[in-house]
């Protein structure tokens, strides 16, 4: 029963699973055409299982999957046939003691060269079956014993049925419930942002949550009703740990709403960033929107930074991690800023949808942060600005200035 619920649970998971083992049966059917039709078998002979080789072979579950293997085959084949036909060839010119010999250097020095670039990364990654292929058909070939006649016949039937085998996984793959891995990159790029998104959203409302006087903060069971008893001893063993922590409490209730803003706001963003990407449209203006209030609040939360005076060496070992989370909150401002720039990339190149507008949509601080003088009797006025206006005025009017 465990091993049905197993099975059953992936059949749902992805029900193309399902589909391509169905497509896999019927490469195979048609392909065993060669044994159970006699005009068939009497073209190739035994050189049709060769054909039901490449189907197991070949036939893999994306599209792309499946053209690379069957390319990889024929051409290795190919080659190797030919210069199997070769070795032979230039081993008969050698009489029929140094034909072995001649044979026994050449699948040396082939097998051993072909082998070793399979250590090369590119070779690997893309050609790695190739090389597997094309060893094992040379090998055949030359040791095979038989005369270059009977060896251009076997290579040229081998050659034929290896490509019906592959021209037919090719042809079932693209023409029944295709299985494309761009599309599969692109949902799991998708769906990878939401992640991150979901992730940042929990931390912003996880980070610095502790206050005074709150010890159950400390704890990290999760479920505390149903371990009540767990909560007891816990309270007991960390209350050194909470007693400190209250010390460092007036930093955190600093830095908390800054931290919680940057992190709901790219939060926001990669939400969504990860609803372009999905729907395949341009990203809207408020994805721009959330990355600068995002990068406003990590500004705020530099000039409480600047503005707090150093603690004491106790004290300073207790808040390096709150430091250590807002460095790298920052940081993630940037990666998301990039990650923004390539999707807008993207979506151009791509040629994605344009944004449906939102009429009556309410706008959104686009910007705010704290004004520095840079010399005096400076007259600046400032308006609040938006997604949609920036104004920032110098306004000479006596009434309404503000002297710096």
């Amino acid at each position: 029963m465990e091993t049905m619920k197993k099975i059953k649970k992936i059949g749902e998971d992805d029900p193309r699973r399902i589909v391509h083992s169905i497509k896999v049966g019927i490469a195979l059917t048609l392909v065993s055409l060669f044994y159970y039709f006699r005009p068939l078998y009497d073209g190739f002979g035994q050189a049709g299982m060769w054909a039901i080789l490449t189907v197991v072979v070949v036939f893999e579950y994306t599209v792309g999957a499946t053209i690379c293997k069957s390319l990889n085959r024929g051409g290795a084949t190919l080659l190797a046939g030919a210069l199997g036909v070769g070795a032979e060839y230039l081993a008969g010119l050698c009489g029929d003691k140094g034909e072995p010999v001649v044979l026994g250097i050449l699948v040396f020095i082939l097998a051993a060269a072909s082998t070793f670039t399979r250590f090369i990364p590119n070779v690997k990654k893309r050609y790695d079956y190739g090389v597997l292929i094309f060893i094992l058909t040379f090998s055949l070939v030359a040791v095979s014993g038989s005369q270059v006649t009977e060896i251009l016949q076997l290579a040229h039937q081998r050659l034929s049925t290896i490509l019906i085998g592959g021209a037919t996984c090719i042809v079932i793959s693209i023409s029944v419930c295709p299985v494309w891995a761009g599309r599969d990159l692109h949902n799991l790029v998708a769906g990878n942002i939401e992640k991150l998104a979901a992730f940042l959203e929990g931390f912003g409302g996880e980070i610095c949550t502790s206050s005074p006087g709150d010890e159950s903060s400390m704890l990290s069971c999760k479920d505390n009703k149903d371990k009540s008893y767990i909560q007891g001893y816990k309270s007991v063993l960390n209350s050194k740990a909470t007693e400190e922590s209250l010390v460092a409490s007036e930093f955190q209730l600093k830095i908390q709403p800054s931290c919680i803003k940057m992190c709901t706001e790219t939060s926001k963003a990669l939400k969504e960033l990860s609803s372009a990407i999905k729907n395949m449209t341009f990203p809207t203006s408020s994805t721009e929107i959330h990355i600068q209030n995002s990068k406003a609040a990590a500004d705020d939360l530099k000039n409480i930074l600047e503005s707090s005076s150093l603690p004491t060496k106790p004290d300073l070992q207790e808040i390096t991690p709150l430091l250590v989370i807002t460095s790298l909150l920052i940081d993630i401002i940037k990666s998301v800023e990039k990650l923004s720039v390539s999707v807008d990339e993207l979506s151009q190149k791509a040629r994605f949808r344009k944004p449906k507008s939102t009429p009556g949509k309410q706008q959104h601080l686009l910007h705010r942060g704290i004004v520095k003088p840079v010399c005096d009797h400076v007259v600046i006025d400032i308006t609040e600005t938006t997604g949609d206006s920036l104004e920032n005025k110098i306004n000479p009017q006596p009434s309404d200035r503000v002297l710096l």
